[in-house]
């Protein structure tokens, strides 16, 4: 591989993410479960948060209005103020999350960086995101932070022609198969996979990836052997 740039997503793959997103969605259960089951009431959130990402993309501030928006269907209309300030309350403990990093992030980091160019190519909300990147301790090694809208090919498009590179000297690192996995080897890169051990529902696939460019290990640490 001739890389030049190495891009890393953010959430699940340098710090805990969706473990967070479970917690949340357990306590937003516990709280409705006068009007439904639980199983029922994670059915309804997803189907409102899938129906809202045209609107709100991703990110926590959408999650919060999700839960309002499912609390309402949930209780035709008829939930009580309180429920809807606990929502919130969940929400922006959800945003004050501490940030933990996964095992070997910064070795890995520490070793890569001044030998590629480094960057964060992730989801969500822009000032969350930021933040969380600052929180970290870890801004010091990418050369350049891109909070994308989606995770399609023409976003990865967009961001190496930004970087001033082809295709085939983009390397991208990601826990999601769908989202930093397959459109970057769709447009000629390179791909490795890091599975976190829980995955977004949305972030799933139904089929094995096979792929001259696609790599997948259990820890990011073991990407160094690979470069």
């Amino acid at each position: 591989m001739n890389l030049k740039v190495i891009a890393f997503d953010a959430d699940d793959t340098l710090w805990i993410n969706e473990t967070y997103f479970d917690e949340t969605e357990k306590k937003f259960c516990g709280l409705m479960e006068d009007y439904l089951s639980h199983q029922g009431i994670s059915k309804e959130l997803f189907k409102v948060e899938i129906d809202n990402l045209k609107l709100y993309g991703y990110g926590i501030k959408g999650y919060i209005l999700s839960m309002i928006e499912a609390a309402m269907n949930i209780s035709n209309n008829t939930i009580p103020i309180e429920i809807i300030e606990k929502i919130i309350q969940y929400g922006k403990e959800l945003l004050e999350k501490p940030i933990v990093l996964l095992e070997g992030v910064e070795e890995t980091l520490a070793a890569l960086h001044g030998n590629y160019k480094l960057v964060v190519a992730t989801k969500g909300d822009l000032l969350d995101q930021r933040r969380k990147l600052h929180n970290s301790g870890l801004g010091h090694y990418f050369h350049h932070i891109e909070v994308m809208s989606d995770k399609q090919e023409i976003d990865y498009s967009d961001l190496i022609k930004r970087l001033e590179i082809q295709p085939e000297e983009f390397l991208m690192i990601g826990n999601s198969l769908k989202s930093d996995v397959l459109p970057v080897l769709a447009i000629g890169g390179h791909a490795v996979h890091i599975p976190f051990h829980t995955t977004w529902e949305h972030e799933k696939i139904d089929h094995k990836v096979e792929h001259e460019n696609f790599s997948a290990f259990e820890k990011i640490t073991e990407v160094l052997k690979q470069l």
